[in-house]
């Protein structure tokens, strides 16, 4: 753990910062390092960095037990259990959870429950917004079909092993200055199974399990966000000696989107104006998700004014109704204009001839914003 960077360094916040503020650095961190956006050979794992900053430190409980441990967690640590993904996840699996067991002696030949298994899913932002349902192939563990399960040749089965008598445990026993103790460890004979089979099935060779590839329909709900978990009940890997089988935890990434973001259910857009619609008025359409609406421009507005499209945004995931859109409308200064539209602006301005352009590079980025929304309209 020594090597870990403190997680309010990754996000860039202070040890005060209210959860607004940590959800704000994390979005903006996410996008910059999002694999799919970010090419460099690094930003895989400083996605995974941020992330796992993200797990800890917008968990009330998480984050106070950091705050007062730093990053090992007296109890066991913030990596410790199915479904807890803090430390970050790879393309197809980082992969088992669970199976672990308490203190005490474990009968050998109980069932036990299959491990969890995780699963990455990169979506586009409007499945994230719509949902969508897909198949996917994982490869998973399951019950052997030649044996059941047992291990054994069909026909034959396992037999108990002569020197644990079938606990899976042996007892060594140590006199020492202090007294007579008594250890115990896993039978060195059976490997703390309990059983010896000796005609192994030829299909698990004596495993009883068999890897297999396994198609599994998916329902992406409308509404999940960068990050969000989907449980599979049963869909992780087989169980041992009739167990359960273990859950199958999906992992929800989204691309960005060229004109829309996203914050919580809400969509933001920036939109271009000429500077006679920001000064006269206007009413101009604008792309949603679903549709353009006409959005009424009043006389006067200034360049950085929001609008809201009430009901516009995303669908609510856990609720009813739909986030807002927020349209942020940019003043176009123009460049390219006639002499006669020259002497019309210093007449209006009061100004000499002499002034030149104040351009400052703005016009490239309005017409980026102009390529932006012509993608929009076209429901790219």
């Amino acid at each position: 753990m020594a090597d870990k960077r403190d997680y309010y360094e990754v996000l860039g916040v202070g040890k005060d910062a209210g959860e607004d503020e940590i959800k704000k650095a994390y979005r903006k961190m996410a996008r910059q390092y999002h694999p799919d956006v970010n090419k460099a050979a690094d930003a895989e794992d400083k996605f995974k960095e941020v992330k796992e900053a993200y797990d800890v430190l917008s968990d009330d409980g998480k984050r106070a037990t950091y705050d007062r441990h730093g990053h090992v967690d007296p109890n066991q640590g913030f990596g410790g259990g199915a479904g807890d993904f803090g430390g970050g996840f790879g393309d197809i699996f980082d992969m088992f959870f669970g199976g672990g067991g308490g203190g005490g002696r474990r009968d050998p030949n109980a069932p036990q429950r299959g491990n969890d298994l995780q699963y990455t899913m990169t979506i586009e932002f409007k499945e994230a917004v719509f949902g969508k349902e897909t198949e996917i192939t994982i490869p998973r563990t399951e019950t052997c079909d030649t044996c059941v399960g047992s291990g054994a040749k069909p026909g034959t089965k396992p037999e108990t092993c002569s020197v644990c008598r079938g606990t899976g445990q042996q007892e060594v026993v140590q006199n020492t200055p202090f007294g007579r103790m008594v250890n115990r460890r896993a039978c060195s004979n059976c490997n703390g199974a309990g059983k010896i089979i000796k005609e192994k099935c030829t299909t698990c060779h004596g495993a009883g399990k068999v890897k297999k590839q396994r198609k599994i329909n998916v329902k992406i709900p409308a509404g999940v966000d960068e990050g969000a978990q989907i449980r599979l009940s049963g869909e992780g890997e087989g169980g041992t000696r009739g167990g359960p089988a273990g859950d199958l935890y999906i992992v929800i990434r989204v691309k960005p989107h060229d004109f829309f973001e996203r914050e919580n259910d809400d969509i933001y857009c920036e939109v271009p104006l000429t500077f006679a619609q920001a000064a006269l008025g206007d009413e101009i359409e604008i792309p949603t998700l679903t549709e353009k609406v006409k959005l009424k421009i009043p006389a006067g507005t200034q360049t950085g004014t929001y609008f809201r499209l009430k009901g516009k945004g995303v669908p609510r995931l856990r609720g009813y109704g739909q986030g807002d859109q927020h349209v942020k409308v940019t003043v176009v200064t123009p460049t390219a204009l006639n002499e006669e539209q020259k002497d019309l602006l210093r007449q209006f301005s009061g100004v000499s001839a002499a002034g030149g352009s104040t351009d400052g590079g703005q016009q490239e980025h309005h017409e980026s914003i102009f390529e932006k929304m012509k993608k929009a309209f076209r429901g790219d």
